[in-house]
């Protein structure tokens, strides 16, 4: 069996016509079960296109079929960000419904409107945007969304309860540390060094506002129109309530600044020529937050440090074979170097 065809199989069409038919009257299925097509996911949370009757588009999103790691994958938790950002000026898709039950399609799941654009994930893509404006109203539609979500308060819109006592920062440090010594990467010094030296840095920064923390915000997780603006913010399943300066140092651990001896956390569109400077972005944050922005090479550390840690996981699914094919393609190897050297920029970048 190929690996599309089981990921295929994590939704099955005819159950999930049937919950549809039940559960969303609206939605048109008709006689026969509705189409299910995979468009994104393998490593995280996996997002289908159903069509229905009327060739409506609507999308759904599961957990990974593989083994995941602990906390991870909390689809109610992804579901309540969207339904309590679509009100707000945050651009989300709009909340459908949520099944809990796991006996319909073997995970809890949430179905929610398809929102139309290209998500540019990779440097390829880049090019999907014309030269000249479109490219550059992107990034700045990327950071000016960042910044209207760090102003959305998390009481006013029911998110409140997610409040945790304590220090967001500490307990990022504590989870991924944790998390990454449950992996098998087989060495994990550099990723310990960088831990110890982010710890002690946290402990000298001032208090942080408490926001909603995206957790993965970069342009690969929004969807943007042919003239750059941007229609939805997906990929809600790292998001909490915590450090917004936090989300700003992965955009920029991700887009790549000048002077970076480091490369990008994820090599993305903006390394096409035509979207601005990360040196802009961040002074555009600054200007629309107006939060101070003087400790961020700390946060682009944390960032680097992080995905290394989001990495590792990522590794172990390749070394337990479920990622749908074997190490032998040179993934495995090509993560568990990723890891390294973004463990090893977050240790420099510290004063390591």
């Amino acid at each position: 069996m190929t690996e599309r065809s089981v990921q295929i199989d994590a939704v099955p069409a005819a159950a999930l016509t049937a919950w549809l038919r039940a559960a969303v009257p609206d939605i048109p299925v008709g006689a026969g079960p509705v189409a299910v097509e995979q468009i994104s996911g393998g490593h995280s949370n996996l997002t289908y296109r159903i069509v229905d009757a009327d060739g409506g588009a609507w999308a759904l999103r599961r957990p990974p079929t593989g083994m995941v790691l602990a906390t991870a994958h909390d689809m109610s938790r992804e579901w309540r960000f969207i339904a309590a950002l679509a009100p707000t000026p945050v651009p989300v898709a709009q909340p459908v419904a949520y099944c809990a039950d796991t006996d319909v399609i073997g995970a809890e799941f949430y179905v929610m409107r398809f929102v139309e654009g290209a998500v540019l994930n990779d440097v390829e893509s880049g090019h999907e945007l014309a030269a000249g404006d479109p490219r550059r109203t992107a990034g700045l539609q990327t950071v000016d969304v960042l910044a209207d979500l760090h102003a959305v308060d998390p009481d006013a819109v029911g998110l409140g309860d997610l409040r945790r006592s304590g220090s967001y920062l500490d307990r990022q440090l504590r989870r991924w540390h944790r998390q990454v010594h449950e992996s098998a990467v087989p060495d994990l010094s550099t990723i310990d060094a960088a831990h110890e030296r982010l710890v002690a840095r946290a402990a000298t920064l001032p208090p942080s506002e408490v926001r909603i923390a995206h957790g993965d915000f970069r342009l690969g997780n929004l969807a943007v129109r042919p003239d750059g603006t941007v229609s939805a913010v997906f990929d809600w399943e790292l998001a909490t309530l915590g450090d917004p300066l936090a989300d700003l140092g992965w955009l920029m651990a991700s887009w790549g600044r000048p002077g970076d001896v480091a490369p990008p956390t994820i090599l993305g569109p903006n390394q096409v020529p035509g979207y601005p400077d990360g040196a802009e972005l961040v002074a555009r944050y600054a200007a629309r937050s107006g939060r101070n922005v003087a400790d961020l090479d700390f946060y682009v550390a944390f960032a680097r440090w992080r995905s290394a840690c989001i990495g590792a996981g990522v590794y172990s699914r390749y070394e337990a074979g479920v990622m749908g094919r074997a190490t032998t393609d040179g993934m495995g190897k090509e993560r568990l170097e990723g890891i390294y050297r973004q463990s090893a920029a977050a240790l420099a970048a510290l004063g390591g």
